[in-house]
């Protein structure tokens, strides 16, 4: 009997890739739905040996425990954070997990630098004025990349790729990591502590994962260590940014631009049409409409290239899951 992997929230823009994985695997049985896994949907994947997720959705104990009355206990994300899993529970059952940790750092990296360029330059308040016809320049001036100072939070493979478009921009780039890259350090590029590079620099990205020690790592306390005018740039996860002190120093004038591709309250709110309905967030309204806070709705990592590796990479991960194979890219459960 054929081994059969299941993939749940499987959009238009990544079927071309499922396809094309089951095109090349012809002796899997490969099925999906459009469906988010909940505890009611988890029983479509029936009969399959493991299944492909990805969703912004917890991965409650019902959820995992509805997987599991189904036999199905191997489950591969197409994506990288595993802080959405309630990993006691995963352990209990017996889950064996992989991620796709990196896709394509580029798509981050490429994001988080055009942002960057964009906020500073003004270019939101310039469209708009240009749309209303108005194609004065002051006071709409905007300041150059190669003049900042470029302060990087964790030097993974999205911040490092950040790094070298930042310097190819002729900025000054400076970095803090507590896992030190070897290469980096022998560069030079290490400040000794997050105080350091809060006090030197005039933007600030963000590319690190969101744990317990990093949640609200920008808060009122750090924000006040920074320089006046600083841009902020979260192309990570919302859950790093205490969205009220942001605002609070929005409106001060202490951050001169926000860039956010992530927010601590998305989930239900991103990836959704709003148009002609009531916003369900204010807060996040009322950023959305400032002239100096870029909002995208976590699309950094949207692009063809990036969809396919973590389409492709998830079912090469499931099918060596299914196979009782170690997988290339496992997640230490529990």
């Amino acid at each position: 009997m054929a081994q059969k992997i299941f993939a749940f929230s499987i959009r238009k823009d990544e079927e071309p890739y499922v396809k094309e994985w089951a095109n090349e695997h012809p002796d899997i049985d490969v099925d999906y739905t459009d469906k988010l896994l909940t505890p009611e949907t988890a029983a479509l994947a029936k009969g399959a040996d493991g299944v492909v997720v990805y969703q912004q959705l917890d991965y409650t104990p019902d959820t995992l425990q509805a997987l599991a009355n189904e036999g199905i206990t191997k489950m591969s994300l197409r994506n990288v954070g595993v802080d959405n899993i309630d990993m006691d529970k995963a352990k209990e059952l017996g889950f064996e997990i992989t991620n796709v940790p990196v896709y394509s750092p580029n798509a981050i990296a490429e994001h988080a630098a055009i942002q960057t360029a964009r906020i500073l330059r003004q270019t939101k308040v310039m469209d708009e004025k240009i749309a209303k016809g108005d194609l004065r320049w002051a006071p709409t001036i905007g300041h150059e990349v190669r003049d900042q100072v470029i302060g990087v939070v964790g030097t993974g493979h999205i911040g490092r790729v950040y790094m070298q478009i930042m310097e190819g921009y002729g900025a000054k780039v400076i970095a803090y990591d507590p896992f030190e890259n070897p290469e980096l350090k022998a560069k030079g590029y290490y400040v000794d502590n997050l105080d350091d590079l809060y006090r030197q620099a005039t933007v600030i990205s963000l590319h690190v994962p969101a744990t317990k020690e990093n949640y609200h790592m920008i808060n009122a306390d750090s924000i006040a260590k920074m320089r006046d005018g600083v841009t902020l740039v979260n192309c990570s996860r919302g859950a790093l940014v205490d969205t009220d002190a942001v605002i609070k120093a929005l409106d001060s004038g202490k951050i001169f631009g926000f860039v956010m591709d992530t927010y601590e309250n998305e989930v239900g709110i991103f990836n959704a049409n709003w148009e002609g309905k009531d916003f369900p967030d204010a807060r996040l309204n009322d950023l959305i409409h400032r002239p100096n806070v870029l909002v995208t709705p976590h699309t950094a990592f949207y692009t063809t290239h990036a969809v396919r590796n973590m389409v492709i990479k998830a079912f090469d991960n499931n099918i060596e899951l299914v196979k009782g194979e170690k997988a290339d890219t496992p997640v230490k459960v529990g």
